[in-house]
């Protein structure tokens, strides 16, 4: 068995002379994923963040550890990595992503995206908890079976720079290494979110993604807003008009195409994260005024994030910033749209039908277009394994002194539905650092440095309890 305080004191010397240091490095880089930096080819940060994190691995006393960036060409590059069984022929899969998202705006004072800062034991800066740690995270997380001599399985690690871009390609890595992946029975995934930070919270499902452009075009140049008022519609006014067909402005419920049947096992869950974490949920984030959450029941809105399809513009063009708007009846408006979907929505057809409803019949006449980006169906976890369940609670008691909790997220990581396809009778454990007001995506985003320790020492247990399970 795993000595647990002496794993807990080598992963936290880890962490504190090796892996903090690497990813403060790791934050400067603006390695954004290729959907905002179309020449990340160019640009080179990309390569430069692969080709450090994979350097780091010599710092790492793994036996036989193998580490190589594979690069298909004009597709960013990958990190593989394999470490050889000293318990067993099983396969473990263990995931994660180095891309990053764009800057945002709104970073506190003190603090930037490039910038790395670590304030009240949280480390701030773009990346670091999405999803940069999970290599390091992995690699100690062998690293300390190995110091204690405790076998584990065959090991391989697959980073990819392309998730934040919806992963697009991944599928040609996975092809490409599929006889070097082999066939794991058990995939470890550090990308999700945590409820808290005081147990091991374990992702059940994830929603998939519908992301693409709205565009209205009325004219080919603007006109004079006295002019061309009454007589030449608003591109905004139409765009308006589009998005009512798929969304109620009124109550936020989207086309009944995006819906499904909600389990009822997924409703109890929730209904468990809600009595665990009450308002806190509502708590973590930062609203503006007397603005309030879409619904008061704290188990409906969990149940709204992780199974019903929601809708965001996340971005706009077609307009100058309002101090430098003339008085201008605009040519075009365009939105670009993100819609999750529910975990069991087949995305692919949700995608044509939200297409075919917003170009139909376009109000005046009008140029309308709805360009799809990649569409990312959503993934159900399998009933864990029973020697997984007594594994992931033991580990939690242990490092955290609380029993793990299961929780849907209401992101997308695409890879699990791709393994989960191909790898029908693999077992998952997806977990993560992003918990309240971590931000990933937006300003200030930050890991929680003791959480990313203990998620550390829980990921070595799991991995000697899959060694030493039954066959």
């Amino acid at each position: 068995m795993l000595n647990v305080p002496a794993a807990v004191r080598f992963t936290s010397d880890v962490w504190d002379e090796q892996i903090i240091p690497t990813l403060c490095e790791y934050i400067r880089i603006p390695n954004k994923s290729p959907m905002f930096d179309p020449q990340w080819e160019a640009n080179g940060h990309m390569q430069q963040a692969v080709e450090m994190l994979a350097g780091w691995a010599d710092n790492m006393s793994i036996g036989g550890l193998q580490t190589e960036i594979i690069s298909l060409p004009g597709r960013t590059p990958v990190i593989f990595a394999e470490v050889p069984s000293t318990g067993g022929d099983q396969t473990v899969l263990l995931y994660g992503h180095y891309d990053k998202q764009p800057e945002f705006s709104g970073w506190a004072e003190g603090l930037d995206p490039w910038l790395p800062v670590i304030r009240d034991n949280r480390l701030y800066g773009r990346g670091g908890a999405d999803d940069g740690y999970a290599w390091f995270a992995s690699l100690c997380a062998i690293a300390a079976l190995e110091n204690q001599n405790i076998p584990h399985g065959r090991c391989v690690a697959l980073i990819e720079g392309c998730e934040e871009s919806g992963s697009f390609d991944l599928p040609f890595y996975v092809a490409a290494l599929k006889d070097r992946i082999g066939n794991p029975d058990l995939v470890v995934c550090l990308d999700a979110e945590c409820g808290n930070y005081d147990q091991l919270w374990l992702t059940s499902s994830l929603r998939g993604m519908l992301p693409g452009t709205l565009s209205v075009t009325v004219l080919t140049e603007g006109q004079h807003s006295g002019a061309a008022g009454g007589i030449v519609p608003s591109s905004f006014r139409i765009l308006r008009n589009l998005l009512d067909r798929i969304e109620d402005s009124q109550t936020g419920t989207l086309h009944e195409c995006l819906h499904v049947d909600i389990p009822q096992h997924a409703i109890t869950q929730l209904n468990q994260v809600a009595q665990t974490l009450g308002p806190v949920v509502l708590q973590k984030f930062p609203w503006a005024g007397n603005t309030g959450p879409e619904a008061d029941d704290v188990t409906e809105v969990l149940i709204n994030n992780a199974w019903r399809p929601s809708l965001a513009t996340v971005g706009l063009s077609g307009a100058p910033e309002v101090h430098n708007a003339g008085n201008t009846l605009r040519p075009m408006t365009c939105a670009k749209l993100v819609i999750r979907l529910p975990p069991t929505a087949d995305a692919a057809a949700c995608a044509q039908t939200i297409k075919s409803v917003l170009e139909a019949d376009p109000p005046y006449g009008a140029q309308v277009k709805f360009d799809l980006d990649t569409a990312q169906t959503g993934w159900l976890a399998p009933a864990p394994a029973a020697w997984l369940e007594e594994s992931a609670e033991r580990a939690s008691r242990q490092v955290f002194g609380r029993s793990a909790m299961y929780m849907g997220m209401g992101g997308t990581i695409p890879f699990m539905k791709m393994l989960g396809d191909a790898y029908p009778d693999v077992q998952f454990m997806v977990s993560g650092v992003l918990g309240p007001k971590s931000n990933a995506h937006g300003p200030n985003e930050f890991l929680d440095i003791s959480t990313g320790k203990r998620l550390t020492v829980c990921v070595s247990m799991v991995l000697a309890d899959h060694a030493a399970r039954p066959t």
